[in-house]
């Protein structure tokens, strides 16, 4: 049996046996199993892992036209996730119950939605934006705000708070001995019926996004 060995590798030879053995020591799997690690960060940090196919029709949102197939990375997946997280514990990605909801505190969950999301796109790293799939959410994004909640908002909120304020100081002034809840103070809005409708429209869009990136995030 003939044997060549050094620190890291021993190499041994089997004449009876005709087989050889290569024992590697324990420092230089730990070196390996490192490097093999540090490979892999820098492919997830470079975009380099990426996953099957994942569409979007901005037409079934509800804030475009265009369709675009993309295999979106881990950057991407995260900020669906945060994007999905806000949209699920808030008002603003479920349905508006007008019986029981109050506009107000509606529109107080878009702007602080609208906030939030305006920073997560700012916070997506320079490296990953270079990438069509990221472009892709960062687009999806920026369009949810300036052509979803933009418009509503533009038209309805500084009206209706207006409106609303000044009633609800009415009320305190007038009938401070009559209990009049604040769904029922809302509906006397003069345009009450289009405002509902368009913030219904608004809101179905949000929750169709929301199922988009809850998609994006359990795509494998």
């Amino acid at each position: 049996m003939n044997q060549t060995s050094s620190q890291l590798l021993t190499l041994t030879w089997d004449h009876a046996g005709w087989a050889f053995t290569l024992t590697i020591s324990l420092s230089l799997m730990i070196f390996l199993v490192l490097v093999a690690a540090a490979l892999v960060i820098w492919r997830w940090r470079a975009g380099g892992i990426t996953f099957r196919s994942f569409e979007i029709d901005q037409a079934e949102i509800g804030v475009g036209s265009s369709k675009f197939r993309f295999k979106p990375n881990l950057t991407d997946r995260q900020v669906a996730y945060a994007i999905w997280v806000e949209l699920s514990t808030r008002k603003i990605g479920l349905p508006i119950d007008f019986e029981h909801d109050v506009i107000a505190e509606i529109y107080d969950s878009w702007f602080t939605f609208f906030s939030v999301t305006r920073d997560l796109v700012k916070g997506i790293p320079v490296n990953q934006v270079k990438r069509d799939s990221t472009q892709a959410i960062i687009k999806l994004s920026i369009e949810v705000l300036n052509e979803g909640l933009r418009p509503h908002l533009t038209r309805w909120q500084a009206r209706f708070r207006h409106w609303y304020e000044r009633e609800i100081k009415k009320h305190d002034q007038d009938k401070a001995d009559l209990v009049i809840d604040p769904q029922q103070i809302q509906a006397n809005f003069p345009q009450y019926a289009d405002l509902k409708e368009d913030m219904q429209r608004v809101n179905q869009a949000l929750i169709r996004y929301r199922r988009k990136m809850h998609e994006l995030v359990l795509k494998d």
